[in-house]
């Protein structure tokens, strides 16, 4: 595949300028750049979703004009984008088949395709299950299954290993290379590059909308890959410095919630939980996703009624007040999924700024919305979080991941809460801006805000954590110091092995604790 002097142009921005690059087939190549650099907005074009303004695409020497994705579906090629295109109040099976019934139809030949391709790749789809039921993770594969599914040769995976642990990335690196073998192609979009040296057999660097180098994994390193994109070294999220304090500013004790499945089928996601973070203290929550942190979370946030329990900030118990009265009081809330729980898409960014937040200060006065404010406001957290856009006005939507991304870390930010409560804040973020965000949280962290830190990042979740506690099956079932586990300790207790450096809830080690009968481990 080559792409000759693609250029994309939109109102106030150049997003791609004269970008070429060489595709091998049977490759896994990777595509790297800062949030905003056009990496999104190429894949789009190659995609059939967006049409050049200039430049050309052939595929296997033959010149192409896509007018929408099914003229890119119909050369063999597929996307999953960095947020989801799933319908919610359908089920997996009718996600997958939505615009390709041609094939299969919705049938049980359907069925058993998908299972076939389920199981070849180790993707563990359940066809019956609806969308809206699922985690982050398993949408993913579900995004990956329609792909595949519809007989893509080359696959565009644009931040795939965003929400995965080690072990998950792994397997999902074997994945590619079999698909590799059997001669598809992998276009790799990714921030993490230390993955995209492991997996990559070629790297194109974007900068501002234009391809600045072509680079071979093996003559080159985290650090210089770092620089061709934004400038500047990769940062390191460590911090040994504490700064915590004796006071509580968030008590959860006995905490339990069921919710029922798309069977109607009750099931508990919080197992009577409890935790307690103090001023100037950062806690991290190590689990594979699906293991009741979202849950945790959206309890905190008032999102979920549990059905026992009790939850405290600052002394007072907010177990029944509703979500806008606990952000009154102090939280802050950097969601799971910007797009369901961040962000109005079609509304423009001043509106954004203004969203959970309509009561206070700068956005009101007194009763009244203070747009003026708002706007200003606005203004400020687009200069000081480096919010890549043309203007206020344009919509959340026109942004890329990355960059609303820091939208909403810097709306949050602005209020100074007493607790954070950060769910993967940096996820789809550059190595520049990843910094700015750990920065943020250190300097608010040592002028006392407490932080409730869930992350797919286990380099993130160690380096910055005062404490780590690991959740798994709706439990907190142990701790671990960051000062001594590794990613790969941690990686393998999320996933329901033991490590030495743990601490069970009961008080063993790891090494102490005797392991479970396989009948209880069947059993729940």
């Amino acid at each position: 595949m080559e792409l000759r002097g693609i250029t994309k142009r939109f109102p106030g921005v150049v997003a791609n300028h004269d970008i070429d690059i060489t595709i091998r087939r049977g490759t896994v190549h990777a595509l790297v750049g800062e949030n905003g650099a056009g990496k999104s907005t190429l894949m789009k074009i190659l995609y059939g979703m967006q049409k050049p303004d200039e430049g050309t695409i052939s595929i296997d020497g033959d010149q192409v004009s896509f007018h929408s994705p099914a003229d890119a579906i119909a050369r063999g090629i597929g996307m999953v984008h960095q947020h989801f295109m799933l319908a919610d109040n359908l089920t997996v099976l009718e996600n997958v088949v939505l615009g390709g019934e041609k094939l299969h139809g919705i049938s049980g030949k359907a069925r058993a395709e998908i299972l076939k391709i389920s199981d070849r790749y180790g993707l563990g789809v359940r066809p019956d299950v609806l969308v809206e039921d699922l985690g982050v993770a398993d949408r993913q594969r579900v995004e990956i299954l329609k792909v595949l599914y519809r007989g893509a040769r080359t696959l565009i995976l644009d931040e795939p290993t965003a929400v995965l642990v080690p072990q998950e990335v792994d397997a999902l690196f074997d994945n590619l290379r079999e698909l590799k073998a059997e001669g598809l192609t992998v276009i790799f979009i990714s921030h993490k590059l230390g993955e995209v040296l492991s997996v990559a057999d070629d790297i194109t660097v974007i900068r501002r909308g234009t391809t600045v180098a072509s680079v071979v994994p093996s003559e080159t390193t985290p650090k210089q890959l770092a620089e061709l994109m934004v400038g500047a070294e990769l940062p390191s999220p460590e911090t040994r410095e504490s700064t915590v304090t004796d006071v509580e500013m968030l008590k959860v004790e006995g905490l339990r919630l069921s919710t029922a499945d798309a069977e109607g089928v009750e099931r508990t996601v919080l197992d009577d939980v409890s935790l307690t973070i103090h001023k100037g203290e950062v806690l991290g929550i190590a689990g594979v996703e699906g293991n009741g942190q979202a849950e945790l979370v959206e309890a905190i946030m008032g999102m979920h009624d549990p059905d026992a329990g009790t939850i405290s900030l600052d002394g007072i118990d907010i177990s029944h007040l509703p979500t806008r009265t606990r952000r009154e009081d102090g939280i802050g809330y950097i969601p799971e999924d910007r797009h369901r729980h961040g962000l109005l898409l079609e509304a423009p960014l001043w509106e954004n700024r203004i969203l959970g937040h309509v009561t206070e200060k700068p956005n009101a006065k007194g009763r009244l919305l203070d747009l003026k404010a708002a706007r200003a406001d606005t203004e400020r957290i687009v200069r000081e979080y480096d919010v890549r856009t043309p203007g206020i006005e344009v919509t959340a939507a026109s942004l890329s991941g990355g960059n609303q991304q820091k939208l909403i870390v810097g709306r949050e930010m602005s209020h100074h809460p007493k607790l954070l409560i950060a769910a993967h804040p940096t996820r789809g973020v550059d190595v520049g801006a990843q910094a700015q965000i750990w920065d943020q949280i250190r300097e608010a962290r040592r002028e006392g805000l407490a932080v409730l830190l869930i992350s797919a990042d286990l380099d993130e979740l160690i380096g910055l954590s005062d404490n780590l506690r690991v959740m798994y099956r709706g439990r907190l079932v142990a701790d671990a110091d960051p000062a001594t586990i590794t990613p790969e300790e941690l990686g393998s207790a999320m996933t329901g092995a033991a490590s030495g450096h743990l601490v069970h809830s009961d008080g063993d080690t790891a090494a102490e604790r005797e392991p479970r009968s396989s009948q209880e481990g069947e059993s729940e």
